[in-house]
């Protein structure tokens, strides 16, 4: 490859950075180029071309040098021999974080099952709050992949669609990259809806011939009136994405013939001042619709975006949108949060709109930072990067921003959990309303609060915004654990009295820690749900008063989270142990196979999220009837193998099996299956084990060829096949 490339992202950069450092820029080329060396896409391209075209995307938006360099550098780590210290060494620690911080993002499995996706969800916000740029870097390399997608598999196509219309467009809007959004957008919409997209486009050219261009017609007429009025403004126009169209039809239940406002306007001007007297003349020449004004000037959004939306009835009675800004404002529209990296004749851009990186990741932070756990979270992000605003009052006249369709319920835990919790009705602009009323713009709202109100199961159904649903939830499980918790100290009581003992705070504090569970709460709130047993708290603490009978917790009562006779067997892949987390597959026609949270086989199910259940280990002791097998390597003398067989017997666990793997005159290797309790006895026995001398080395085998095969093809394992890779 000559340097032909590595000169036109050198004159990209170049045309607004006149000080950037060429040499960097050239080496990190170089660099990747050989580094890549080899490796082919999906499309027979060379893989390097991938890196290069997501540098000039991120070079159009203007971003720093550092940025550009990352761009190319961003799949070394993760598909090259290069490693972190070698691109520190080579281009600095803040280069190599970012491309170290890209490949963590690229790593993280966004479309697996509910729960991993909300963990990755929140390990994707905490790399995002590092440096941003990170995830400027991602979204261009998710652009060029969607922009090159045909040379995938279909399956693949539709499971990176999917991914990109869930995760990536919104988080691209969320951040004001709205030119981003858009094209990611319509390229997934491509892929997942491709004769309703063709159908569009379709009846686009037909109305385009039977109007002309109306866009033409519809800009000049706006500059004639804004000519009259003595003021200066760039007009442009254009006809909406498929996808937005296909989302207004959804949304308004109306067919493309009916659907009148797929043309949208921008008019960019001097001045704040000149906005407003722009918007004057529009509406002078041209009939406002009601309810479509939103004034984001004196407003705000979050990411820094500000501008004037109005819609009005243009030329024939067609609906327009039309933007007003100023020439900075369209800057921060353009590129959202990225605004604060621009640079412009060789400095940072200085633009007083742009958000600063830092405030804003915070802000976001803490509107999710509550939730305690990662469902709750994936719910609030989702809620939030989904929702467009409305802007409604507090009787003192605050504004509060709400998402579309907001309820009173809303607007209380908005104002303070507190207020939300205690609310028993409301009032709008001055009337009294149910709960489940949806808010509009402008409304003034009051909230009405009585002492001794606790929230309500039906709020749930009402409230749309994250941040109520956590609090009610979080408030519904404290009513319930209290409950339980109160139930399990009346049961742990007697249970202790019945052997002649007191059920002390002490000896409650023991038993969790011996159960290992947090603290006597959850002890009891467990007693009080019956995931737990009083007999097994009393005979943790006084085993001679309570003799084990030797059974243990049974396999029928050893895990929950299953439906009422559902059986279930354990992976023989991983084998998974009580006390290890766990998730199950269901099989039709064989019940639930649980795996360990860890095991590999786990990725061949993450196209079927249909299947996978959310389990956990029955607390208390379990029966040793669990086998593990051990890989352990010994030394070849006489008596080893009778004293290995004898510390595993001291640990009372039982050898089912004994296998010679592998047999040399110095040592040999056998795999030995021993059946186990929990993981507490999975310790207990490795740790017998790894004290004798002669064990030279011990470990859990675990072997992914024993599961059964899956039901479908097996997802792919990574995109890296071979010397071909997809960007």
């Amino acid at each position: 490859m000559d340097l032909k490339p590595a000169d036109h992202l050198v004159t990209l950069v170049r045309a607004y950075n006149p000080r950037t450092n060429e040499a960097l820029i050239r080496d990190a080329y170089d660099f990747g180029r050989d580094m890549h060396e080899g490796q082919f896409r999906k499309s027979g391209e060379p893989y390097f071309s991938h890196p290069l075209e997501v540098a000039c995307i991120l070079a159009e938006q203007h971003l720093d040098d550092a940025t550009i360099v990352t761009a190319l550098l961003h799949d070394t780590i993760e598909d090259t021999k290069a490693s972190y210290q070698i691109v520190s060494d080579r281009f600095g620690p803040e280069i190599a974080d970012l491309v170290n911080g890209v490949t963590k993002l690229t790593n993280l499995q966004l479309t697996s099952t509910e729960t991993r996706q909300a963990e990755n969800f929140r390990k994707l916000f905490m790399a995002m709050s590092r440096d941003l740029r990170v995830l400027l870097v991602k979204l261009a390399d998710r652009l060029h992949n969607m922009r090159t997608i045909k040379s995938m598999r279909q399956e693949k196509q539709v499971q990176k669609a999917r991914e990109t219309m869930d995760i990536f467009a919104p988080l691209a809007g969320r951040m004001g990259m709205q030119w981003m959004r858009e094209e990611l957008e319509d390229l997934a919409f491509k892929v997942l809806n491709p004769d309703a997209r063709n159908s569009i486009m379709r009846r686009y050219v037909v109305l385009q011939q039977e109007a002309g261009d109306v866009i033409q017609r519809i800009t000049g007429d706006m500059k004639t009136e804004l000519e009259k009025a003595d003021l200066v403004a760039e007009v442009s126009g254009r006809a909406k994405r498929p996808y937005s169209i296909w989302r207004k039809m959804e949304e308004k239940e109306q067919s493309f013939s009916r659907l009148s406002d797929i043309y949208g306007f921008r008019i960019i001007t001097a001045s704040e001042d000149h906005c407003y007297r722009v918007l004057g003349v529009i509406h002078r020449r041209w009939r406002s619709i009601p309810g479509r004004f939103k004034d984001y000037i004196s407003q705000p959004k979050s990411n820094g975006y500000r501008s004037i939306h109005t819609t009005v009835s243009g030329r024939d009675g067609k609906r327009v949108e039309v933007q007003i800004r100023t020439r900075e404002m369209n800057e921060v529209a353009e590129s959202g949060v990225a605004a604060h990296w621009s640079y412009r004749d060789g400095v940072p851009a200085e633009n007083p709109f742009a958000v600063d990186p830092a405030r804003w990741i915070a802000s976001l932070s803490e509107q999710f930072g509550s939730e305690d756990d990662h469902e709750d979270f994936l719910e609030a992000v989702k809620l939030e990067m989904y929702s467009d605003k409305v802007f409604c009052f507090t009787p003192k006249g605050d504004v509060v921003k709400l998402p579309k369709g907001a309820t009173p319920i809303d607007f209380a835990y908005a104002i303070h959990t507190r207020i939300g919790s205690a609310c028993v009705g409301a009032k709008i602009d001055g009337m009294r309303v149910p709960l489940w009323t949806r808010i509009k713009n402008g409304q003034s709202v009051e909230i009405i609060t009585a002492e001794g109100q606790e929230p309500q199961a039906t709020w749930l159904d009402i409230a749309t915004t994250g941040k109520a649903k956590t609090a009610i939830r979080r408030a519904l499980r404290e009513v319930d654990r209290e409950r339980f918790i109160r139930l399990g100290a009346e049961l742990a009581r007697s249970a202790f009295e019945h052997i002649g003992k007191k059920a002390t705070d002490k000896a409650l504090d023991k038993a969790a820690e011996k159960l290992r569970l947090i603290g006597r709460d959850e002890l009891l709130a467990r007693l009080g749900s019956a995931e737990l047993r009083a007999s097994q708290v009393v005979q943790v603490l006084y085993p001679k008063l309570v003799p084990d009978d030797g059974e243990g917790i049974g396999q029928d009562r050893a895990v929950i989270g299953l439906s009422p006779g559902q059986k279930f067997e354990r992976a023989p892949c991983c084998q998974p142990l009580p006390g290890e987390r766990i998730v199950g597959i269901t099989w039709k026609g064989r019940g639930v196979v649980v795996h360990a949270i860890d095991c590999p086989v786990l990725g061949d199910y993450e196209d079927q999220p249909d299947r996978w259940l959310d389990l956990h280990w029955h607390a208390g002791k379990h029966a040793a009837v669990n086998p593990v097998t051990f890989a352990v390597t010994l030394g070849n003398d006489a008596g080893v193998l009778g004293r290995i067989c004898t510390l595993i017997g001291e640990q009372k666990a039982n050898i089912s099996d004994l296998k010679f793997v592998d047999k040399k005159p110095d040592f040999y290797r056998v795999l030995v299956d021993v059946e186990l309790r929990d993981a507490e006895h999975l310790h207990n026995v490795t740790s017998a084990l790894e004290a004798e001398s002669d064990v030279a080395a011990l470990s859990r085998y675990r072997n992914p060829s024993a599961a059964r095969p899956p039901v479908a093809p097996p997802a792919e394992m990574g995109e890296t096949v071979g010397l071909q890779t997809s960007g």
